[in-house]
């Protein structure tokens, strides 16, 4: 099985899929993860403004996570952080045409379109629109998943909602997706704060009470063709 992870700043592909992404590994399919987004610029008042170190510095550490999750591979993107929609919705749909043609992916897990970043929301729809079902496309399932921090601050107000129905079970490998998390070390945060270790813990905890496990991973399914 071969699936393809999609996200739009670097640390999503964790905090949304970091254990499913190290059980599927450990499991022997190949797991590809795609970022779109350069990370970090719009701290600053303009992008060009950014400091390309701290840059240099964040994408390494994608690579490192990639590596720790067991991805076979990881693409990096550079469309602008937190203005992903002051580009055409068309390149970053090309960009994601590209991946599927490229990789063939049975799988494919994106943004979820309710977030309250704008990023995800473009990424969840442009994902939508380069994996439409014509013949002879190889995505058949399109999962979207819960962004800590983005998600649920969102607080139901926008559509679609996150009415997740696919559950993964990450018991096993939720001490390595939260390890991977703290690697982002510019992008994780102290408790309360969603994307704490103690936070991501209880997340997971919470929705593996739901439906019987100890830790697992929320999913909405999107699109599946059997």
């Amino acid at each position: 099985m071969k699936s393809l992870v999609l996200a739009a700043h670097p640390d999503d592909e964790v905090l949304g899929c970091g254990g499913t992404i190290a059980r599927s590994a450990q499991e022997g399919h190949e797991v590809f993860i795609a970022i779109l987004g350069e990370g970090i610029t719009s701290r600053y008042e303009r992008r060009e403004q950014a400091d390309q170190k701290l840059l240099t510095a964040l994408h390494d550490k994608s690579r490192k996570v990639a590596e720790l999750l067991g991805a076979k591979d990881l693409f990096m993107h550079e469309f602008p952080d937190n203005r992903f929609d002051s580009v055409p919705l068309l390149e970053v749909v090309k960009v994601i045409e590209g991946l599927v043609q490229r990789l063939k992916p049975e799988i494919v897990y994106t943004q979820h379109g309710g977030d309250l970043n704008i990023d995800h929301v473009v990424a969840f729809r442009a994902t939508l629109t380069a994996t439409r079902p014509t013949a002879g496309q190889p995505v058949k399932v399109v999962y979207a998943y819960e962004m800590a921090s983005s998600s649920e601050w969102a607080f139901q107000q926008f559509r679609p909602l996150f009415h997740p129905n696919v559950f993964v079970d990450i018991e096993k490998t939720l001490d390595l997706k939260i390890r991977a998390m703290q690697t982002y070390e510019s992008e994780a945060r102290l408790f309360p704060h969603p994307r704490s270790p103690e936070a991501l813990r209880a997340a997971a905890q919470h929705w593996g009470s739901v439906v019987g496990l100890r830790a697992a991973e929320p999913f909405q399914c999107v699109r599946d063709v059997r």
